[in-house]
């Protein structure tokens, strides 16, 4: 298998595993406790345990982004081209989907089912705003300082700590916005509310790259890199 598609694979795989731990997690919450906080701090632990073992396994192979927005910085910085961008997108999107029907369907729901959680209101859009800055200006901070070995830690950390001092409970991904909307269970998102969700994802990742550069400035202009070696330090 060439390299550039064991990257799509790393991605799409990656992003389906991150949603069917939320998704997943999310149901089993449900069905464990009745208590909205309990349930929700389960959604959390499981969430961001997946994510730093997933940034374990995959960063090397893709650079673990399983984000959209992540990936348009990327290709923002020129730190990778527009066209593998374009696919590491779509690899996220279609493992996002796919991620959502394997954990409905673990616990005997249907494969996709449009979610009828509203999620709506400035302060919930003004949390995916912070949710998804804060995740840029970490993920900015450990490449620009030559850290990207902490990205297990430090990157499942800002999630789980956003999952409760913001107002949208942090979902600060485009692909994995996408798919909570076929999903009628705790994570679930209903489609209405999916296009401002992901708008304040981007504008929010626009900020955070915005930090990233006020905080951490590059001097010169990088040629494109190699996306494992630009964020691991090794090819």
């Amino acid at each position: 298998m060439s390299a550039p598609v064991r990257r799509l694979t790393a991605e799409c795989l990656g992003t389906a595993v991150l949603v069917a731990a939320v998704v997943g997690s999310g149901i089993a919450a449900v069905r464990l406790s009745p208590d909205v906080g309990l349930e929700l701090l389960i959604n959390a632990l499981a969430t961001v345990a997946a994510l730093g073992v997933l940034i374990v396994c995959l960063g090397p192979v893709s650079g673990a982004q399983f984000n959209p927005a992540v990936t348009l910085v990327a290709a923002a910085r020129r730190e990778m081209a527009a066209g593998e961008a374009a696919g590491y997108v779509g690899a996220q999107i279609v493992g996002g989907l796919a991620g959502v029907a394997v954990a409905n369907l673990m616990f005997g729901l249907p494969a996709w089912t449009q979610s009828t959680h509203r999620r709506d209101g400035h302060g919930v859009l003004l949390g995916e705003v912070v949710a998804t800055a804060g995740l840029l200006l970490v993920i900015g901070t450990l490449t620009r300082t030559d850290r990207g070995h902490l990205g297990a830690v430090a990157v499942p950390a800002w999630i789980g700590s956003a999952y409760f001092f913001t107002a949208s409970t942090s979902f600060a991904n485009p692909a994995v916005t996408i798919a909570r909307a076929l999903t009628d269970t705790f994570a679930g998102i209903a489609p209405a509310d999916v296009g401002a969700f992901v708008a304040a994802q981007l504008v929010g990742a626009a900020v955070g790259a915005g930090l990233t550069e006020v905080l951490h400035p590059r001097h010169g202009v990088p040629e494109p890199l190699d996306l494992p070696e630009a964020i691991h330090g090794r090819p």
